[in-house]
């Protein structure tokens, strides 16, 4: 199931994708009683994509990003290879959905991409044990962890550096049935591939984030765990089109525009 957020005639409704037409659905696939989601069953409307505008899939309190969790990343920035997850946070206000448009700050000097898997947390969570992982996760999306890399090196924590209205692109829609562990993540600008990778090849996997991060914070439904991007990141100009593609879930395409 492809689950999406979207915008028709300023009404706000989730639906699910089935090829180019929307079903719409009423409720919220973050309902949950016990293992489903309650009372999230179709409406009677389908919509085509054309027709809608999609929204960031779901709504958040936070992102919990990872930092360093593919060993090519690290060592392109010269970086040793963490213990323990890295993590960070970006602010729920950083997030926009397909085809919106990132905004450079008038005042950066290098803005980058990173393509990562975005695991979208289903219902509240903590302490949860590695091996009952999914059944807290309701599916992955894809997220672009767009970064201002120079002010990432200046202040040593990077909040300012990941936190700018705009930098939390994060969509298509979620994809409930795919796995994880083994899907090739790619990043292209205008066209070129600029970043190839599988999430295979992650310092530390789902089940671990998952059961680690919930052991510090209570994860809540609609949560997002960024898991980290592969080598190759770069920047971005004004004028550009990014996407992140994700075997199996789909293409986030955002467009970058200056302030």
């Amino acid at each position: 199931m492809k689950i999406v957020r979207f915008k028709y005639k300023n009404k706000i409704s989730y639906g699910v994708l089935d090829g180019h037409i929307v079903h719409g659905y009423r409720g919220s696939p973050f309902h949950w009683t016990g293992t489903k989601a309650k009372n999230f069953i179709p409406d009677g409307n389908t919509y085509n994509l054309d027709e809608i505008r999609l929204l960031p899939p779901c709504p958040s309190t936070k992102l919990v990003c990872l930092g360093l969790n593919y060993h090519f990343h690290a060592e392109e920035l010269e970086a040793p290879i963490p213990e323990l997850p890295l993590l960070f946070l970006k602010p729920p206000s950083a997030i926009i959905g397909p085809e919106d448009n990132i905004v450079l700050p008038h005042l950066a000097e290098r803005i980058d991409y990173e393509c990562e898997l975005a695991i979208v947390i289903g219902k509240t969570a903590k302490n949860v044990p590695e091996e009952s992982f999914a059944e807290y996760v309701l599916g992955y999306t894809c997220f672009n962890d767009v970064t201002d890399r120079v002010a990432q090196a200046k202040d040593g924590q990077w909040t300012r550096a990941k936190g700018f209205d705009t930098f939390a692109p994060l969509g298509p829609w979620i994809d409930t049935e795919v796995s994880p562990f083994n899907l090739k993540i790619e990043t292209y600008v205008n066209g070129e591939m600029k970043q190839s990778g599988s999430t295979g090849d992650l310092i530390f996997g789902v089940p671990k984030l998952v059961g680690f991060i919930s052991g510090i914070m209570t994860l809540l439904p609609g949560d997002i765990i960024a898991t980290g991007t592969p080598s190759g990141v770069g920047p971005l100009t004004a004028g550009d089109t990014v996407e992140v593609k994700i075997e199996n879930i789909g293409t986030l395409r955002n467009h970058v525009v200056a302030e």
